[in-house]
């Protein structure tokens, strides 16, 4: 490790990993100071627990809510994309999948193809991928549009690719699909916290995120936003006592749905992730994000003229309108993928690779000593 790696060790410097894992000054101690406070609490001989632990959830829910101008009684917890997804699936009325297809792009997050794979046949419906054309990195949107028609009953919109950053066009996607008729979800994990979201101008039906990326949160930090004439038609499979819109209501003969976001709820929700969460989203709360996306821009451009200068075939839109916060390369043949990320460790440059395509998503606190750092080891790639 060089002299300036060992000095930027542990600065954040070359974190280039915000499509994974969020990072921002404090965030270790902001988490352990959270942590610790639960713990005092939940372990006080007392009756304050309860009202503290929701109290940080219900704080999680305003927060997020507020980032993505979510309407009232709109928004709750879950644990990930995939229970969001699932969840919302289950509460749908039967006439609106039962016959009909679920719409995907090739290039959606892995796990939600896993689950409706494996919900398809339960629920009565046909899932219909749509592929990546031979050798591109994304599905085009107008391949999505070619394969939506009224058949449609729920088509499910990744905003931004994790495995190439290719970031939709969701006011054309959407009009398309309120033509259709369809129920339109979108994931908008890759980009939710860095690049502007307003549920109710994008007029989807509801949208799927977790807490884990630009917005420097915890394992277990889902969301699940779903508009409210959506959600009056909506009767969860999965419910219990919090479903209720008096969750101290225990008639057992007597359970009737919350009328807003709540009847997503089931039993006693777990708020763990929530407490570990609520300083990530305080300080991002606090941050200048026109700021931040443009240093983001800069950044990945940077990126972009490394991997031309290093030989790589970019695998991200070139134009920063068609691009999430990622820049995404494939890797020659000659190169492996581990070598390079072991190098690029060494010098406090910290990225990941999906098979061949090394993936770098500068942040907050990525600096432009980090970038030049994978610049020098890209450079020195073969």
């Amino acid at each position: 490790m060089t002299s300036n790696a060992t000095a930027a060790s542990r600065d954040g410097s070359g974190f280039l990993l915000y499509h994974s894992i969020g990072q921002y000054p404090g965030k270790a101690d902001a988490m352990a100071a959270a942590l610790g406070d639960f713990a005092q609490c939940w372990g006080t001989p007392d009756d304050a627990q309860w009202g503290y632990a929701l109290g940080q959830r219900q704080r999680f829910i305003e927060l997020w809510s507020r980032l993505l101008n979510a309407p009232e009684a709109s928004l709750t917890t879950t644990e990930n994309v995939t229970t969001s997804l699932a969840a919302l699936i289950m509460a749908l009325p039967k006439d609106e999948l039962e016959g009909k297809v679920v719409l995907v792009a090739g290039d959606c997050f892995p796990s939600l193809h896993f689950l409706l794979t494996g919900m398809a046949e339960r629920y009565g419906f046909t899932l219909r991928t749509v592929p990546l054309r031979e050798g591109a990195c994304w599905v085009e949107d107008e391949d999505v549009i070619e394969a939506w028609g009224p058949e449609v009953g729920l088509a499910l919109l990744t905003w931004v690719s994790s495995t190439s950053s290719h970031r939709c066009d969701l006011e054309t996607l959407v009009a398309h699909g309120r033509r259709q008729g369809s129920v339109i979800g979108v994931d908008i994990t890759q980009a939710a916290g860095l690049i502007g979201y307003d549920a109710q101008a994008v007029g989807a039906d509801f949208a799927v995120s977790t807490s884990l990326k630009w917005m420097c949160g915890s394992p277990g930090g889902g969301i699940l936003q779903v508009m409210p004439d959506v959600i009056a038609r909506c009767q969860p499979s999965l419910r219990g006592w919090f479903s209720q819109d008096n969750i101290f209501s225990w008639d057992i003969n007597a359970f009737s749905y919350a009328p807003d976001i709540r009847r997503f709820d089931n039993g006693t929700p777990a708020v763990m992730a929530c407490v570990a969460s609520v300083p990530a989203l305080e300080w991002h709360a606090a941050q200048d994000w026109e700021a931040e996306l443009a240093k983001n821009r800069a950044m990945c451009d940077r990126i972009i003229e490394v991997a031309d200068t290093a030989g790589f075939a970019l695998a991200s839109p070139r134009k920063a309108k068609n691009r999430g916060g990622s820049v995404m390369m494939r890797l020659p043949d000659a190169v492996d993928p581990s070598s390079i990320l072991a190098r690029l460790r060494k010098e406090s440059v910290f990225a990941d690779a999906r098979g061949p395509i090394l993936r770098c998503s500068p942040g907050v606190m990525t600096t432009d000593a980090g970038i030049e750092r994978l610049a020098s080891v890209l450079s020195g790639a073969f």
